[in-house]
């Protein structure tokens, strides 16, 4: 019975927390939605269970019945020790998905709010949230298409989103120990906030959060990116310390990698660009405009893209990797102006670009068999969801990351069962991060074997 339930605003968002309990030797899966996790087999073997609750675009009261759905279905699976997963850089309506968990978790339940991730450089000073040295509003995520995040200091961010009191335990507490943030916790509820945020700035600052939550004896909904969640769990002695899960070298003749990049962030852009510095690494650009329009216009740019990849594959010089891409090359679209002139619903028109992506990846593998590629690579979570939705799977198994917010994890049934993925967001990553990725594919498909 998984005693762990997380409920997730996106896939990638599941992935990452998923696999940090994974490398801490939990038996760990990650569902696209609600209806598969309930249908899924062996839900009774694992230790933990993430539902992506596809919310994080969606209007408030839709997120909120998405959430509450999703909580109710861990909570029939027994689960006892809940996560309302949030991303990074506070996207999505925060406020609303912890209303929608509480409203369903037993009266005193605290929400403890740490959106710290130190190894991905995400850290909360003040109240105010950092990402890589950078004020929150003055990275990308500030100008993001579909959810943009305009409030830097988190407690003023989730007090315009949730009807519950909002608090804050500062730095100076979280860096004086556990003791000190113990007092500052009780103060801070004994205040009436049933959402409190603590600032972090290190694991170590992590490790003491739990630690004073543990010693507090709270029923507390851990709410963060994965760090916090997990170190909750190890001191409720319910996973081990976390050890990378790394697979052998492997020979990569004959086979692989097919890569969907739908995100357009610079982060992307260079890392693909330094992907295809490599001769043996095809870029093949999807046009998105036929992909926007649909129809036939649609399906002849999915056949032009899928026929020139396959005849890649069957020819005397196989590629090593084969990037598959709409917004890398030429102007980059203004995808509401798109919506806006085709009478779209927001955003249909990015809906449509990675459904085409997905039926390119899904077409190839088709064709070719699933011998000739050695994992999936997507960038964007809702990449890697049209991706397994034309493949037919809702569920992957996570086992562990090739960096931080890079998991990589198993496709769970279909034909295409335990075909290595890699799922990455799009802000995440060095320049070489895309190579990494590349290598750890063809390490982990030695695993299959």
């Amino acid at each position: 019975m998984p005693l762990i339930g997380s409920v997730a605003d996106d896939l990638t968002g599941a992935t990452t927390t998923g696999v940090l309990l994974a490398r801490s030797k939990a038996r760990t899966a990650v569902f696209f939605n609600v209806e598969a996790a309930q249908k899924g087999e062996g839900v009774e073997e694992l230790d933990a269970i993430l539902i992506s609750s596809n919310s994080r675009a969606l209007p408030a009261n839709e997120a909120y019945g998405k959430v509450k759905a999703a909580t109710d279905a861990l909570k029939e699976m027994g689960v006892k020790y809940f996560q309302k997963r949030i991303d990074t850089t506070l996207r999505g309506g925060v406020g609303v998905e912890i209303d929608a968990m509480l409203d369903q978790l037993p009266e005193g339940t605290v929400a403890v709010v740490v959106p710290a991730m130190p190894q991905s450089r995400r850290i909360l000073v003040g109240g105010y949230s950092v990402i890589d040295g950078v004020a929150l509003i003055n990275t990308p995520v500030a100008k993001d298409v579909r959810t943009p995040v305009k409030e830097n200091y988190i407690p003023r961010l989730l007090s315009g989103q949730t009807r519950r009191k909002v608090g804050l335990v500062a730095l100076d507490k979280v860096l004086a120990g556990d003791e000190a943030i113990r007092e500052a916790l009780k103060e801070q509820r004994g205040a009436g906030c049933e959402v409190i945020v603590v600032d972090g700035i290190t694991l170590e600052d992590v490790e003491n959060i739990a630690q004073a939550c543990i010693s507090l004896n709270w029923n507390v909904v851990t709410v963060d990116p994965g760090p916090f969640t997990a170190k909750m769990a190890y001191y409720r002695d319910l996973i081990q310390k976390e050890e990378p899960n790394l697979p052998p070298e492997a020979d990569e003749a004959g086979k692989t990698v097919l890569i969907a990049a739908g995100s357009a962030t610079p982060v992307t852009k260079k890392q693909m660009g330094i992907l295809c510095e490599d001769a043996r690494h095809v870029r093949i650009s999807v046009e998105p405009l036929p992909l926007i329009e649909g129809g036939d216009e649609a399906l002849d740019e999915v056949y032009r893209a899928v026929h020139k990849a396959v005849e890649l594959l069957k020819s005397g010089e196989q590629p090593r990797a084969i990037l598959f891409e709409t917004a890398l090359h030429g102007e980059l679209l203004n995808l509401d102006e798109e919506d806006a002139k085709r009478h779209y619903a927001g955003g249909m028109s990015a809906d449509r670009i990675n459904a085409g992506l997905g039926m390119i990846i899904a077409q190839v593998l088709e064709i070719v068999g699933r011998e000739r590629i050695a994992g999936l690579y997507t960038t964007g979570g809702d990449t890697m969801v049209n991706v397994c939705y034309q493949l037919g799977v809702e569920c992957i198994e996570v086992m562990d990351y090739v960096i931080p917010q890079t998991d990589v994890g198993r496709l769970v049934g279909s034909p295409y069962d335990g075909l290595p993925v890699v799922g990455k967001g799009g802000l995440t990553g060095n320049d070489n991060t895309a190579c990494d990725i590349v290598t750890r594919l063809f390490r982990e498909a030695a695993r299959q074997i």
